[in-house]
């Protein structure tokens, strides 16, 4: 006789509509392990990580905004009478795309709102992501094991760059229209294939009939496809590498503080974008930007003064204009136009610096060890010189652009204004070099003398034997690590090889290494402060009065 056992029936979990859409997706998909697994990383509580979030959510409404007015631009270069609602150009002849972008701002409900959203939060992605660069930069964060995630980034900012400008030539008014003739210029100036190339890109003689409609592919599909592609690697490599944090008690290269992404970071996140979508449609609101119709269709013969592209590509147009005159030379039965060659060499070489820094300064350090730990730009003078000279090349460049509004408007001569430009270019980043290098190290003395003595009370003391002291308030443990919390390195020496020479990549580094670390402040040894107060009261506390106060609000709750 054989019996038959019945399992006992699964009790059904009881619980409300979210629970239960919950354990299904859990069930299907594992997403309680992928929270389980990302629902606790940290993210440090600090303003400046917002800046790559900025420019993460401007992102975010810049596909919102341009999904909204593909619906109705029409990319063609045909030519039409316009007879739109705009009184001023009614009846003026120019192209489908121009007549479709004056329909999206005068007739379609919301169009000029959108289309200055687009804009708008364009400059802002550019912006913010410079900015985070910025920061990355001046802190370290770019330091192993991140160099390829700065390279990333730095793809991100170039692919901004290119989307901004795709999107500013799709108008086919009169101010993109110069622009792109700014670039067929820039193009036939190459030698032996710049006809060729120029001539491949318009589809024949500029303008040409099908430029608009390339632009209009790579705006709305390769360049957003390949920016969605980058900005994922970008966060996985985030996601892989755990966030920086700045130098604090508790604080190594083996962990991270901070809030952890659920629920914290995500609520605050959450808002944040909201923030930044309300900041980016009051602006949109409020303030006008590329009146299209102000300028008209496009036509080669009327240009004038004030026709700048948008901020981020400034400094290219301003090293055109900075260029020296009359370097044409003829060789080998080419022409070779080094007006135009010379600013681009100038502004790929500026952007290859930036790409390849990480891996430059690596080499010159010899450092191998993993970076957790950010730097304080005053304890890395070097570094912190360089990118002041590289902030002040650019703001140079791009200051270049608006030579001839700054003749105009303040009525001085526009060569006057040039060689001045071009003097700056050279003088100017040599300046900010040595003023910003000289600024760190006296920081750095006086964070010395802080974390030796004490931070200075202003208040004088007669001793009894007649002699004036001034009273200095003891550091608690919080910000005298702070102030010591940094490596000291220390020049390299060339050294031989397995073969015993010394190799010309040897005294390079050699050589850097001197400029980086030559001139260096030490931190604070525990020993010197301890050598400092042997015989008077420490210049740090041993009880952090922020942690006290702090603790005694607890046990009273």
């Amino acid at each position: 006789m054989s019996t038959t056992t019945t399992a006992p029936a699964t009790a059904q979990k009881k619980g409300g509509f979210l629970s239960g859409t919950a354990n299904y997706f859990d069930e299907r998909l594992g997403a309680g392990g992928i929270l389980k697994e990302f629902g606790r990383k940290v993210f440090p509580d600090h303003w400046s990580f917002m800046l790559g979030e900025v420019a993460m959510y401007s992102f975010v409404v810049l596909l919102l905004s341009g999904t909204f007015l593909t619906f109705f631009f029409q990319p063609s270069m045909v030519p039409v009478i316009y007879d739109g609602v705009y009184g001023p150009l009614k009846g003026s002849e120019m192209s489908i795309a121009y007549a479709s972008t004056l329909d999206i701002s005068f007739e379609v409900r919301g169009g000029m709102l959108m289309r200055q959203v687009h804009h708008w939060s364009a400059l802002l992605f550019v912006a913010a992501a410079g900015l985070h660069m910025l920061r990355v930069f001046f802190t370290g964060a770019f330091r192993k094991p991140r160099e390829i995630n700065w390279v990333v980034g730095f793809v991100l900012f170039v692919l901004g760059m290119a989307g901004g400008f795709t999107g500013y030539s799709l108008p086919d008014d009169l101010l993109s229209g110069n622009g792109l003739r700014i670039i067929d210029g820039m193009i036939k100036g190459l030698p032996v294939i710049g006809a060729y190339g120029s001539s491949l890109l318009f589809g024949g003689e500029f303008p040409g009939e099908t430029i608009i409609a390339r632009l209009y592919g790579l705006h709305i599909l390769l360049v957003p496809a390949l920016i969605l592609i980058f900005l994922v690697v970008h966060l996985f490599q985030v996601v892989i590498h755990k966030h920086t944090h700045y130098s604090g008690p508790g604080r190594t290269d083996e962990n991270i503080v901070g809030y952890p992404l659920m629920p914290v970071y995500v609520a605050k996140a959450g808002g944040f974008f909201f923030i930044v979508f309300g900041a980016i449609m009051l602006i949109a609101a409020t303030f006008t930007i590329n009146p299209v119709w102000n300028f008209g269709a496009y036509d080669p013969s009327p240009v004038s003064a004030g026709t700048q592209p948008d901020w981020y590509i400034g400094f290219l147009d301003g090293a055109l204009r900075l260029a020296p005159t009359n370097l044409e030379v003829t060789a080998g039965g080419v022409t070779w136009s080094w007006n135009i060659l010379l600013p681009m060499i100038v502004g790929v070489g500026f952007l290859a610096v930036v790409a390849v820094y990480p891996f430059l300064e690596a080499w010159v350090t010899g450092d191998k060890r993993e970076h957790h730990v950010l730097d304080r730009p005053r304890n890395a003078p070097t570094r912190t010189a360089i990118g002041a000279a590289g902030v002040t090349f650019y703001a140079v460049l791009w200051a270049g652009a608006a030579t001839d509004l700054i003749a105009t408007n303040f009525r001085m001569s526009l060569n006057q204004v040039l060689t001045s430009m071009q003097i700056l270019l050279i003088v100017a980043p040599i300046l900010a070099y040595v003023i910003t290098k000289r600024a760190c190290l006296s920081l750095q003395r006086k964070d010395r003398e802080i974390a030796l003595h004490g931070r200075e009370t202003g208040r004088l003391v007669r001793l009894p034997h007649g002699e004036y002291i001034e009273v200095h308030e003891p550091l608690d443990k919080y910000a005298q690590w702070t102030l010591v919390d940094f490596k000291d390195y220390a020049p390299t020496m060339a050294r031989p090889n397995a073969q015993g020479k010394i190799t010309i990549g040897a005294r390079i580094r050699a050589v850097l290494s001197r400029v980086y670390f030559e001139d260096r402040i030490a931190p604070v040894t525990l020993s010197e402060i301890a050598a400092e107060h042997h015989d008077h009261a420490p210049a740090v506390e041993e009880k952090p009065k922020k942690a006290v106060t702090a603790k005694k609000v607890a046990v009273k709750k």
